[in-house]
């Protein structure tokens, strides 16, 4: 006698998008030589969001792409993100898909991960309880701000990387090459992706005297006469990053790149990166670039790498066999 019941194999996934990335979502249903599920998303008049699923998911893996950033294009802010993927989620739930899945490959209010003043918030903990409470059965994200983010889910969490996407990118450089770590929080990442391209690696000494301001004194390590690639997880205002940039020139640098996985680019980053030393500045497109981009961005997409990761996940394959289990960057 067995010890289960088998029923035969009717597993099916579904791809849902959010208003926040549509293009990236749709790109990895073209991967999974899928259509996206119809689902309606609108904004009331009074700023509340609204969900419905047009068709039956019960009984599938709902796999559901949004990432938490503000959308110009489909009038989106960062907090309407979050809620529109919750809102997804409770109705998924509702309408017994017998996985949630949320593919949010930018991980919203990921930098308040900690206190660092009294009476403050750990706003990326609260996130994580919400997504719990909500329905999410499972995520999977992108370059966490920090390792401490995964054990604020009790959930399982995929954590992907976009080092092998930007190693490639700078593959081809044929120079002498040495990789920058902004701070001293991601030489580990700045190790790895130097050891990857056999590079050499250098660190910035950096201090933030207050929120989304940083002075740089020090470039500790040899970049005089190199190509310079400063590395990070995020690129927000650029401020920090232009700095760098200036120091890294000031220290004898003869090219100056940048890279990170999420391009936010909030507030004057624009007009700062238009105007810094930086010969291109590579993203990835976990975040739609909005209009008015200055023509040094460069976009590489990591749909395939997600569209990997979903596929595996649907048939309970290995999620880090994708790294060679080498995802953990911290």
């Amino acid at each position: 006698m067995s010890a289960s019941l088998q029923l035969g194999s009717h597993k099916r996934l579904m791809v849902f998008s959010g208003r926040s990335n549509q293009p990236l979502a749709g790109a990895i249903a073209d991967l999974l030589d899928i259509e996206l599920g119809k689902v309606t998303l609108k904004t009331f008049s009074s700023g509340e969001v609204y969900s419905r699923f047009d068709e039956s998911i019960r009984g599938a893996d709902v796999f559901i792409i949004q990432p938490m950033c503000a959308n110009p294009d489909t009038g989106m802010n960062a907090n309407d993100a979050l809620i529109e993927l919750m809102v997804m989620v409770d109705a998924a739930v509702g309408a017994s898909a017998h996985r949630v899945i949320a593919v949010t490959p930018w991980y919203g209010y990921s930098r308040q991960d900690k206190k660092s003043a009294p009476r403050e918030p750990i706003s990326a903990r609260m996130v994580a309880r919400a997504l719990e409470v909500t329905g999410v059965d499972r995520v999977l994200t992108m370059d966490l701000h920090a390792g401490q983010l995964q054990g604020f889910f009790s959930i399982p969490v995929d954590h992907m990387t976009a080092l092998g996407i930007l190693g490639d990118y700078f593959a081809s450089l044929d120079d002498d090459l040495v990789i920058v770590a902004p701070d001293a929080g991601r030489v580990k990442l700045n190790k790895q992706f130097a050891s990857q391209i056999g590079a050499g690696l250098a660190i910035l000494d950096k201090e933030r005297p207050q929120q989304q301001v940083a002075e740089i004194n020090t470039v500790i390590g040899d970049v005089r006469g190199k190509t310079a690639i400063v590395i990070d997880d995020i690129i927000d205002t650029a401020g920090t990053l232009c700095a760098a940039g200036e120091a890294l020139n000031r220290a004898g640098a003869r090219r100056v790149f940048a890279a990170a996985t999420h391009g936010v680019f909030s507030g004057r980053a624009f007009e700062n990166l238009a105007t810094s030393p930086f010969e291109r500045v590579v993203v990835t497109d976990t975040i739609p670039l909005r209009a008015g981009a200055p023509s040094n961005i460069d976009v590489l997409s990591c749909a395939p790498l997600l569209a990997d990761s979903i596929r595996r996940i649907f048939t309970d394959d290995s999620v880090s066999a994708v790294f060679g289990g080498k995802n953990h960057t911290f």
